[in-house]
């Protein structure tokens, strides 16, 4: 074939006729005075994740509405990078019903509340056999949950209710111990061998089991408030939590309850293969919907609860 032949035989179309994934009406809005959360949010672009948030601010704010369920599942980075007063005052404001912890979690909310910080220095700490071994972390907190056991408590009861009623200096930063002012329920999810507090003498199998399994369904009950517009939320957590969401929500089924209308949202600094499908994807119904968004969680959860706020604001002015 001749140079030049192929392209003049070409079968083309005008431009206006073909359709097109973007427009120009999706696109971000610079707000002529000084920008808000609401408008930072409402000028987003109408495209891929800006869409989605959008999207599932107002799933969140139907959930609060109708008093559905809102279960935070929280790893312990979160809790690491400093999110524990933005989350606290989700928790008084009424965005978020019930807390889900793993292990860790624990750990690092209560060094902060009795110390005023947390997070040692894995790499140097385990190369001289000293990483996990703060003596009142080990002591206190086993203690705390080998009293639940008896008691007949969860493990995030047990812990909650330790922090809330000890002088510890810094405890008014505790998730579990501000779950346990403000009757929220808080679960923890443990793997045994995880944390470190599992190799202090202190430490009870049994005690870790049984207010562990009592938490699994505690967390079940309050999955069953996710039908009709409910939302379940993995932050930080790239393996236990999504694993127990996904047995709960089976456990659930099988009692024959229905979830067929809730949302899942993901938040995390990567894309991991349990929560998507743990979370994003599997568990969710015919009128279900998942998300991912992937962030850094010191920016991702505080713009997530200032929009919330702001929203929340908005509602009280417009009442006014």
């Amino acid at each position: 074939m001749a140079p030049g032949k192929s392209s003049r035989s070409l079968k083309t179309y005008p431009l206006q006729s073909r359709p097109s994934k973007v427009h120009i009406r999706d696109f971000a809005r610079v707000s002529a005075q000084r920008p808000t959360v609401e408008h930072l949010i409402r000028d987003l672009p109408d495209i891929l994740a800006a869409k989605d948030f959008k999207e599932f601010l107002a799933i969140l704010t139907g959930a609060r509405d109708k008093r559905k369920a809102v279960i935070f599942g929280l790893g312990a980075h979160v809790i690491k990078v400093g999110l524990n007063p933005v989350l606290i005052d989700l928790m008084k404001r009424g965005w978020i019903t019930a807390l889900a912890l793993n292990g860790a979690g624990i750990i690092h909310d209560f060094e902060i509340a009795l110390s005023g910080r947390t997070s040692e220095d894995v790499a140097s700490q385990l190369k001289q056999g000293r990483f996990g071994m703060a003596q009142e972390t080990g002591k206190i907190l086993n203690e705390a949950i080998n009293a639940g056991a008896e008691m007949d408590l969860g493990l995030g009861e047990a812990v909650g209710k330790m922090i809330a009623g000890s002088s510890f200096p810094y405890k008014k930063h505790s998730l579990l111990g501000a779950a346990w002012r403000l009757r929220i329920p808080a679960t923890v999810h443990v793997a045994v061998g995880t944390d470190t507090i599992h190799f202090h003498p202190q430490a009870s199998g049994e005690a870790l089991g049984k207010t562990s399994l009592k938490d699994f369904f505690r967390l079940c009950s309050e999955l069953e408030n996710l039908e009709d517009g409910g939302v379940y939320i993995n932050a930080g957590s790239a393996v236990i939590l999504p694993e127990v969401f996904l047995k709960a929500v089976s456990f659930v089924r099988n009692r024959g309850v229905r979830l067929e209308n809730f949302s899942t949202a993901v938040f995390d600094f990567i894309h991991h293969y349990r929560p998507d499908q743990n979370v994003v994807r599997r568990p969710v119904g015919g009128k279900s919907r998942g998300f991912y968004f992937i962030g850094h969680h010191e920016i991702m959860i505080p713009l997530l609860a200032a929009a919330l706020r702001s929203h929340q604001s908005s509602v009280v002015r417009r009442r006014g």
